[in-house]
């Protein structure tokens, strides 16, 4: 993924950590000659083992924060396997979108049917009428990291209104 977005020309932006997956996508992309920029709280700064090869390192100091400045650098989200930290941040920036407060693509990266479970619940959501249908239909689930790009590059908007009536979802 790191060096798909170098190769296309994509910025990345992320939590800033020189570790684990995202630490390993960052790299990549540095590697091979992409701008990365990592934002990180104080906090964790030291936990995470910031990675200071970045093209931009921003230090925070909160994660509300950091949320927010990595939602105003990015073009997009992705979310990549992982845990409590990724599926609240994914949700986070869906809902964000589902009430018009951007209208960016949000994408998973849906890697040996990582997220199957994660998406079977969001259809259940639709079946019990918690989600409208064209908001569901706002999240790109790809399991090859090119077709995602695609999908995401391809995105046209979140649709314009949550509170419709029933008969408009």
């Amino acid at each position: 993924m790191g060096e798909l977005f170098a190769q296309r020309g994509l910025r990345l932006v992320y939590g800033g950590g020189g570790i684990g997956l995202m630490g390993a996508i960052a790299k990549a992309a540095m590697s091979a000659g992409g701008e990365v920029i990592g934002v990180i709280p104080h906090a964790l700064r030291a936990k995470e083992l910031a990675y200071h090869e970045l093209t931009e390192l921003h230090v925070v100091d909160t994660m509300h924060e950091r949320k927010q400045m990595m939602a105003d650098l990015s073009d997009g989200f992705i979310a990549m396997p992982g845990g409590f930290g990724t599926f609240e941040e994914f949700c986070e920036t869906l809902t964000w979108s589902q009430l018009g407060l951007h209208n960016k693509p949000c994408g998973m990266l849906n890697v040996n049917g990582y997220y199957d479970a994660m998406l079977a619940m969001f259809d259940h959501a639709v079946r019990e009428q918690f989600v409208s249908l064209r908001h569901r239909e706002m999240i790109l689930a790809e399991a090859d990291p090119g077709r995602l790009l695609d999908a995401m590059v391809s995105y046209r908007g979140a649709p314009t209104e949550k509170w419709l009536t029933r008969d408009a979802t």
